[in-house]
Formats: C-alpha cells, sequence, structure tokens
C-alpha cells in the first residue's frame, strides 16, 4: 500500500478571536495536523489560541495574508510535511473538503483550488461586487496564463512539496491568491480545481472593501500580468 501523505492544514489569523477555536477543531476533527499563523493580531486571538492549548506560530507584528500563509509554508517545510493545505480562521472554508484538495495533490497536481463555481450550491457565492470582480480576474489569468481558474481569490487550496519549496523562496505580500496561481503557471506547474461548498465567515470582517476594492483590483491585475510575464510556452 502507498504511505499516507503527511498533511498539515495552515491557518492563518487575523483577528479570529471570534471563531478559531470552532475552525481548529473542525480540522482536527477531520484528522488533520494544523497551525494557526497569529498575524500580529490586535484582539485576544493569540490568547484565545493559548487558553486552548492550540498549536499556534505567533508573529510579532502584521505581515498580511501572504507573509502568514508563507510563515505556514516555511513551518511546513521545516516539520517534513508533503502537503499543506490553507484554510481561512473565519470559519468559512469546511475541512470536509480538505480531502477532496489532497487527493488531487496526490494524484499528480502541485496546486489545487477549492472552487465555489464548478457547481451551483446552496453555499456562500460571495456579494454580487466580489463575483464581478472574481470574474474580472478568472479573464485575466486565462488571457495571461491561458488556463481556465473560475475561483481565483479562493484561499482554500492546497500544495504540494514542489509547490511548498518554491512558495517558502517567494509569495506574493497583498491580496496573493491569484498572482500565486500565475507564479505558479508561470512556472510549469499543474493547477487544479475542485468544487467545495462555502459558508459565509462566522466571524471578523473582510479586508476588502470601500476604497481598498479599487486598489485591490488594480493590484491584483498588474501582479498577474507582471507574473505572466515569464510564462513557459
Amino acid at each position: 500500500m502507498l504511505e499516507r501523505p503527511k498533511v498539515l492544514v495552515v491557518i492563518p489569523a487575523y483577528n479570529e478571536s471570534e471563531c478559531i477555536v470552532a475552525t481548529v477543531e473542525s480540522v482536527v476533527a477531520c484528522g488533520f495536523d494544523y497551525v494557526v499563523i497569529n498575524d500580529g493580531s490586535t484582539d485576544n486571538t493569540l490568547e484565545v489560541c493559548r487558553d486552548a492549548g492550540l498549536n499556534v506560530v505567533d508573529l510579532p507584528q502584521n505581515l498580511g495574508i501572504g507573509g502568514a500563509v508563507q510563515c505556514g509554508h516555511k513551518y511546513a517545510m521545516k516539520y517534513g510535511y508533503d502537503i499543506d493545505v490553507q484554510v481561512d480562521g473565519d470559519g468559512q472554508h469546511d475541512p470536509i473538503y480538505i480531502d477532496r484538495l489532497v487527493q488531487e495533490i496526490s494524484a499528480g497536481a502541485d496546486l489545487v483550488i477549492g472552487s465555489r463555481f464548478i457547481k451551483k450550491t446552496d453555499g456562500f457565492q460571495s456579494t454580487f461586487m466580489r463575483r464581478v470582480g472574481i470574474a474580472w480576474l478568472s479573464s485575466c489569468l486565462r488571457l495571461m496564463t491561458g488556463k481556465a481558474i473560475t475561483d481565483p481569490t479562493s484561499g482554500f487550496r492546497a500544495c504540494s512539496r514542489r509547490a511548498i519549496e518554491m512558495y517558502c523562496m517567494d509569495y506574493p505580500i497583498d491580496y496573493p491568491e491569484p498572482e500565486s496561481i500565475a507564479v505558479a503557471l508561470r512556472s510549469g506547474f499543474d493547477v487544479r480545481e475542485v468544487p467545495v461548498v462555502m459558508r459565509e465567515r462566522q466571524g471578523g470582517f473582510s479586508s476588502i472593501g470601500g476604497l481598498s476594492t479599487i486598489y485591490y483590483m488594480v493590484k491584483v491585475t498588474l501582479a498577474i500580468a507582471i507574473a505572466s510575464l515569464g510564462r513557459r510556452s
């Protein structure tokens, strides 16, 4: 029998004290190792984690989602994990789908994204304006890389050991999900999607709203273009 891959669930958390314990408990219930990356939270997320005895790495200052996720990749590399899976600390990602992502990595993929748009479901599909932005970024990725990705902003994703090694060396800082897909495709990695059902966030607040939405769209569009320039044919 083939040996089961060693899987780590990386849970980046910024001001997620309301739901971080429930998120971890749901991951553990599915049988996975985990690490919480406390990204310089200004609320009591760290205290909640420590009081509950959670495995937590505390970043002394806020690095942003990209820095927190890269810290998780480095943790996975240091402790010899074959696959790591990002699950956001806000309760939006249902750990019952982790096995789907892991199976695709085991089948040869390097990066697997949990998409809420492959199948029409009753799950949370995001707001109308966010869906417009997602459609725009999907179009940009397809135009610049030739690959159709239905949910490029999804933070529910799994990485192979090869992808972990690459992202340990370099990972986008601001709003990294679409850009990191472009980087993976440029590097010749096998990027796939699997259908998942997502929930509304169980606590905390989105970092994207108001004027930051405009910055997000401009910044990420440019980042995809730049990351795609060296794409292999």
